[in-house]
């Protein structure tokens, strides 16, 4: 992003870790006001804490798949701030596995966090966002883009993502909000790593990004002509080719496991020595 946003105000949701977090520090480095939203109250103030020098730092620990909370916090920003510019949609939830090895609950919890808020969130900032370079980016996944075993639900909750995104710009181009998503694979943090054994073989396949580098991209789609970004690029080539082309995909998925299977294995072995 080539520009400075002060007096910006921006809500970043899941903040208090992995590509939250990292966004919240790329923002606040540009001089916007951040609006810290997390459940985890403790690292949300020690983020806080990090970012204390830089511009108005405001922390909210909720439970963003609380419809009330959501209210409660447009409000109060929009209260205190007159107007938000930016809504970064990153708070994200997985459970793992068979949609038969999960609870109902639990898969229910998944759409309301990764589809549910995200669109409730952009509906209730709509309102305030009366500047210029006001943007929604909302953060899907590669797994939105084409099926992951083992991952059905969190699939469909990605690719409803990028298609209310897609909708919704079409919906309000004629104002001056950019809607944008970033599809990335997997990512350098605990979503992944912490419990790398209950991760599908083929999310291995691709190389793994830094948070840093998917903030960077978040930073990029607020201002570019971009409606979606994927990262690595070279795998959104291939979730497009599967996508357009099922057969292919069946073709490709022994081969992709076979090489995230190895992948798998070697990233165990490093975090073991």
């Amino acid at each position: 992003m080539k520009q400075d946003l002060p007096s910006q105000t921006v809500i970043i949701t899941g903040a208090s870790a992995g590509v939250g977090e990292a966004t919240a520090h790329h923002f606040a480095r540009k001089g916007a006001n951040l609006i810290l939203v997390a459940r985890n109250k403790r690292n949300l103030e020690l983020l806080a804490n990090q970012l204390k020098d830089y511009n108005h730092i405001m922390t909210v620990p909720m439970d963003v798949s609380n419809y009330n909370a959501c209210l409660d916090l447009v409000e109060r920003v929009a209260s205190e701030f007159s107007h938000i510019d930016i809504l970064i949609n990153n708070a994200g939830n997985h459970k793992r596995g068979a949609v038969l090895d999960n609870s109902a609950l639990d898969l229910a919890k998944m759409i309301d966090v990764n589809l549910k808020t995200p669109i409730v969130l952009s509906r209730l900032v709509l309102p305030y966002m009366k500047r210029k370079n006001s943007a929604i980016i909302n953060v899907a996944s590669l797994a939105g883009r084409t099926p992951v075993p083992g991952s059905a639900v969190y699939s469909a909750t990605k690719f409803g993502l990028r298609a209310f995104t897609y909708s919704l710009a079409n919906e309000i181009q004629s104002k001056n909000i950019k809607i944008a998503v970033v599809s990335p694979g997997p990512i350098d943090t605990s979503f992944i790593m912490s419990n790398i054994d209950d991760v599908s073989d083929i999310t291995f396949s691709q190389k793994i990004s830094t948070v840093d580098e998917v903030a960077g991209v978040i930073l990029d789609l607020c201002v570019n002509k971009k409606i979606e970004q994927a990262i690595p690029r070279i795998s959104g080539f291939l979730t497009n080719l599967t996508y357009l082309f099922p057969k292919l995909a069946v073709l490709l998925l022994p081969l992709l496991e076979n090489k995230g299977k190895r992948m798998k294995e070697k990233l165990k072995l490093s975090k073991n020595k």
